[in-house]
């Protein structure tokens, strides 16, 4: 495969992007030449991304492209990975018949055949055939089962890293048991199963040695971790153990359940120096009768009573949550009591996804669905509401010094940043003026003002005190 060029497309979440980076990685090993997004190659390959049917759409279209360029000559095959193809199969190829293979999030290990065209697998691998009369596209496609999770198709490390060097993604479990009934992940990609704790570690040091100095801990439900191995300590244990590790300056905790969030986790959180005090946890919706609907096993005010823990345990904790608007049977009253509680609450940073009515799921059979009308008039107005939020909170800041990370090399002086409240690609940043600095470099910085939902900052003078990197939020 040394002659084979091979353009890949990563869409979706930052769960999707590991799978991405690692399938760069298998690729890179069996000598194939990776060519930028969109560039000519022999193969491309399209990571799919199948939790909304926005998604889908977006991977159709671009299969779309693609399709057009293999018609005209200009393109070999066209190979599709990732949740779409979980969950659609075969259907893929009935709508974009030039494609040539289908890899399973569970086979990803396969994507070098895939690619190189090849037929044959392993015994613990079938291979089924599609019934076009134009050909006959591989399909990898399997479910999850510990006995076939292992080597290539478990571990994450050997990556070829499609963030920028100095932050990364370190995916601790993969699947969910939680069973949400909007949610398709479950049957996408199975249930829980979580990393050894010196899997982790040792993935963790291979992306410092890589020049990380952020890792970002992810899952679909972190909060969870080790339960499913009977691994004792946890979570909560995991955060010990890597707050330990040389080299690494920022831990992050993404994608927090509440109904299994403990004290412990939030004392792990407040005590390990390198681990941030930034939760990120979507909470969905603040209605009981709603909450009971989409079956996320909490209260209002148990949602209520967690999030006042968070705060009082970790002082100065930023707090990020997504929510989702126009669940069938969420009543006039229910919006406004979600739409009070993102004003009263003041989140750091939110979101709001429309309901999205996904095949499959318990929540596509409810009745008293939400007028699509009335669902994009309800994530305008909740948006509005954080903006007004996270816009006076931005001014708030003016006159705190913190410290921030550099990410990007900026334009006419001022460099993009982060302070350790602002999570990468989805938060708010810093923008930093005055500053030699370099991507992936820290710097200590006074708030000078803001724009919108973003702060600008000067770096602080030689010799003036900072604030502890641990309070860097109200």
């Amino acid at each position: 495969m040394a002659d084979t060029s091979v353009s890949f497309v990563s869409l979706g979440c930052a769960k999707n992007l590991v799978d991405s980076e690692k399938m760069l990685g298998l690729l890179a090993e069996a000598g194939c030449a990776i060519v930028g997004d969109g560039g000519e190659a022999d193969v491309a390959v399209v990571n799919t991304c199948g939790f909304l049917e926005s998604s889908r759409r977006e991977a159709l279209d671009v299969l779309g492209e693609l399709a057009e360029q293999k018609r005209a000559g200009r393109l070999g095959r066209i190979v599709v990975a990732g949740c779409l193809v979980q969950r659609d199969g075969q259907r893929l190829i009935e709508a974009v018949p030039e494609i040539d293979a289908l890899v399973g999030v569970n086979n990803r290990a396969d994507i070098v055949r895939a690619v190189a065209a090849e037929a044959q697998t392993s015994t613990s691998q079938k291979v089924k055939k599609s019934k076009r009369d134009a050909g006959e596209p591989a399909v990898y496609l399997g479910d999850y089962h510990p006995a076939s999770w292992v080597g290539a198709n478990r571990s994450d490390r050997v990556r070829l890293r499609l963030t920028p060097q100095h932050y990364a993604y370190l995916r601790i479990s993969e699947g969910c048991n939680q069973k949400c009934t909007f949610c398709t992940i479950p049957s996408i990609r199975g249930p829980m199963h979580s990393k050894t704790v010196d899997e982790i570690l040792a993935e963790a040091r291979e992306l410092i040695a890589d020049g990380a100095v952020e890792i970002v801990l992810i899952g679909q439900d972190t909060t969870s971790y080790g339960q499913d191995v009977g691994d004792g300590p946890g979570l909560a244990g995991l955060l010990g153990a890597l707050n330990r590790l040389d080299g690494v300056e920022w831990i992050r905790l993404m994608y927090v359940y509440p109904s299994v969030l403990t004290d412990e986790i939030l004392d792990a959180i407040a005590e390990c120096d390198r681990v941030v005090n930034y939760i990120d946890m979507p909470l969905q919706h603040i209605d009981d009768r709603v909450l009971k609907a989409m079956h996320r096993r909490v209260t209002r005010r148990q949602s209520e009573d967690l999030l006042a823990r968070i705060r009082d345990r970790i002082p100065g904790v930023a707090i990020r949550t997504t929510l989702i608007a126009g669940f069938p049977g969420e009543t006039d009253e229910a919006f406004e009591a979600l739409d009070s509680f993102i004003r009263d609450f003041r989140f750091d940073a939110l979101g709001v996804f429309p309901y999205s009515s996904e095949p499959g799921t318990p929540a596509h059979r409810m009745a008293e669905p939400v007028p699509p009308d009335v669902i994009e008039q309800r994530v305008d107005r909740l948006m509005r509401t954080q903006q007004e939020v996270a816009f006076a909170r931005a001014r708030s800041r003016a006159g705190e010094r913190f410290r921030v990370l550099i990410d990007d090399f900026g334009r006419d002086g001022v460099l993009p940043a982060r302070h350790a409240g602002q999570a990468p690609e989805v938060d708010s940043v810093v923008y930093v003026g005055d500053s030699e600095a370099e991507p992936g470099g820290f710097v200590d910085v006074r708030c000078v003002g803001s724009k919108d939902y973003d702060l600008i900052a000067r770096p602080v003078a030689a010799g003036l005190p900072i604030l502890q990197e641990k309070a860097v939020s109200d």
